[in-house]
């Protein structure tokens, strides 16, 4: 007997009851939606009418994005008590209207600040492949949710790398837009000039159609600046042939891990990508995005801060007044850095179509880890998860995270980050699409009892 999308949904909901008290991914569930959803599903198929490809997909959504009758916490204890939102967030009702559906909103670092996921407030979400673990962040619960099999989509946000860096660590397909591609109305913000939305998914195709669904224009939203859509599905079996593949050097590969190195060449291997590239001034960069990350998200919160600082989560309450304190001139300095380092950016994918290079400098680490030993250097744990993500995101370009398991991992993921040049997340999808194809990166299952 075939599963109605109403079966399949209650299917769902078990394992997340099952699986979700080990993994602390939920902060809200949202089950009487989802079957009410379900049902309106099985309505429409058995009408006849030809249905999206995300027709009933379960999905969950970082618990920054707006969510109809939930309370947006945005992993905060200060939100807490605010009202319920009136109305979903962009991209939660664009995957509404192809027809995926909401089970719940997703744990994540306090206000977005964080590469861990270890919320005081919400208790940490755990990697499914190894539980006592990290699945990074800031978008932890949507990472794990997908890893955990919970879900096979979620929506996170990327700042400074918190989509790439759970996928990495969880080993999930994930996707930055381009800065300014999809809308962030409905979206509690971080950083408004380096704010990405994004996807998690358990599969390429899913990633890929899940991403065309949710693209378009907004005029309500001046930071969505995309004025068409550009849709990938279509091109994912046009393959890699003729794309030009390089591999980064020089900061990233002095910023990773012997493991963290092979998970780049058995990718670049795959796409026969042999010639090593230098990406301009990146350390450079990602010294402006802490400069630009801690003033925006300082004077954001400045008003909280100064009414109940101690509400505030310890890892983020210092790093929030440190900003707002900054001199001003510190921040324009990055801003004007940033606009030339994105010209030499740009001009470095005049000879690229695809650069390559470890999203995350190790794998995995164990929940309360303060320091980190790489190449010889010691490092602060949880701000060196973003070492190889920062300068990319304040670049704005696109990136898939693409899933690889090296051996010297241990049996750990460790994510490459496929780069792409401004608006083509096209090419980047095809070239994870052949990676998936080849059996170079995939989604594993996590051994969950």
């Amino acid at each position: 007997m075939k599963h109605t999308i109403r079966d399949q949904i209650e299917i769902q909901i078990q394992t997340i009851e099952r699986l979700d008290p080990m993994i602390n991914a939920f902060t809200a569930k949202t089950f009487d939606r989802a079957r009410q959803e379900a049902t309106q599903a099985d309505q429409l198929i058995n009408s006849g009418v030809k249905v999206s490809p995300l027709c009933g997909v379960a999905y969950g959504v970082k618990n920054l994005f707006d969510v109809q009758g939930v309370t947006t916490v945005a992993g905060s204890k200060i939100l807490a008590n605010a009202p319920a939102a009136k109305s979903d967030a962009v991209l939660v009702e664009r995957l509404q209207k192809a027809g995926a559906i909401m089970l719940g909103c997703l744990n994540m670092d306090e206000f977005a600040y964080g590469f861990t996921t270890e919320n005081t407030h919400y208790g940490p979400t755990r990697n499914p492949h190894r539980l006592t673990c990290i699945a990074g962040g800031s978008s932890g619960g949507s990472g794990a949710s997908v890893a955990a099999g919970m879900l096979p989509l979620s929506l996170g946000s990327d700042t400074n790398g918190s989509i790439r860096v759970p996928s990495s660590l969880c080993g999930v397909w994930g996707i930055k837009p381009t800065f300014g591609r999809l809308s962030r109305r409905g979206s509690y913000p971080f950083v408004n000039s380096i704010d990405h939305l994004g996807l998690f998914a358990n599969s390429v195709e899913l990633l890929s159609s899940s991403y065309d669904a949710v693209q378009g224009p907004d005029p309500l939203d001046p930071g969505c600046v995309a004025a068409s859509i550009h849709e990938t599905q279509a091109s994912l079996q046009q393959g890699i042939k003729g794309l030009r593949i390089g591999v980064l050097g020089g900061y990233f590969s002095e910023n990773s891990s012997e493991a963290a190195q092979a998970s780049v060449e058995l990718v670049a291997k795959a796409l026969g990508a042999t010639e090593i590239v230098t990406w301009p001034d990146a350390h450079l960069a990602r010294a402006a995005a802490f400069v630009t990350t801690a003033s925006e998200g300082g004077v954001l919160h400045l008003t909280e801060l100064k009414r109940q600082a101690q509400n505030f989560e310890p890892l983020s309450v210092d790093r929030f007044l440190a900003g707002a304190l900054q001199p001003v001139e510190w921040y324009l300095k990055a801003q004007r850095f940033r606009r030339a380092y994105r010209e030499k950016v740009n001009d470095l994918f005049r000879d690229w179509d695809i650069l390559l290079c470890p999203a995350t400098p190790v794998s995995t680490i164990e929940i309360g880890t303060d320091w980190l030993v790489i190449n010889g250097q010691q490092l602060p744990a949880r701000a060196a998860m973003g070492l190889l993500t920062q300068p990319i995101s304040y670049a704005g370009s696109p990136v898939v995270a693409a899933p690889v398991w090296p051996d010297s991992a241990q049996g750990l993921p460790l994510g490459v980050q496929v780069i792409a040049p401004p608006w083509r997340e096209d090419l980047a999808l095809r070239v994870a699409y052949f990676l998936e194809r080849s059996g170079v990166c995939q989604v594993k299952p996590a051994n969950l009892k």
